[in-house]
């Protein structure tokens, strides 16, 4: 799977493929660093879910 999302990123002239792994997972992040993966340590997720999102949906309306 991950080699034909490369291979679309490729097609697609995309400058990069990215995806998330849990840091506990130790077995999938040497996989993805066997691959030549880089670790993005700088980068912080962030989740909007439940009334927040109604919320945030909901400014759209206003503006």
């Amino acid at each position: 799977m991950l080699s034909f999302l490369a291979k679309l990123a490729v097609e697609r002239n995309c400058g990069r493929f990215e995806w998330w792994c849990l840091d506990w997972n130790e077995p999938s992040i040497a996989f993805y660093k066997q691959l030549g993966a880089i670790p993005m340590d700088e980068w912080t997720t962030y989740r909007v879910c439940d009334q927040a999102l109604i919320d945030m949906a909901g400014e759209f309306d206003k503006e």
